[in-house]
């Protein structure tokens, strides 16, 4: 399947305020984020690189210790294994892709 509808796939609050459209291609993982103001994405780390890409609204992301804030037309880059947290400034949609593929515990739909 080359193409897919995120409109067509189900709708996962992962975190309070956080919800997310998942799919895969072969080597990456994509997540199409809703979310509300004042919701906010725990300081975390992962073997993956992640990229996030504001589509709508404004986040400040911390990477390392370092604060920026993101409105359309920013993207954030996180490398592989490096300390990261979210937090929404207002509600706005965002695209988050992972690479290489994540695994975790979620339905998606998958590229075939």
């Amino acid at each position: 399947m080359p193409f897919i509808d995120t409109n067509e796939l189900p709708a996962i609050e992962r975190l309070p305020g956080w919800r997310g459209r998942y799919f895969d291609s072969p080597s990456m993982t994509f997540a199409h984020y809703e979310f509300d103001a004042g919701a906010s994405i725990h300081e975390h780390f992962h073997p993956e690189e992640e990229v996030y890409e504001v589509i709508e609204g404004e986040l400040e992301i911390t990477i390392s210790g370092v604060t920026q804030r993101l409105v359309p037309g920013y993207v954030g880059i996180v490398p592989p294994n490096t300390p990261h947290a979210v937090k929404a400034i207002s509600s706005g949609k965002l695209i988050v892709v992972d690479y290489p593929l994540r695994n975790p515990p979620l339905p998606r739909a998958t590229r075939s």
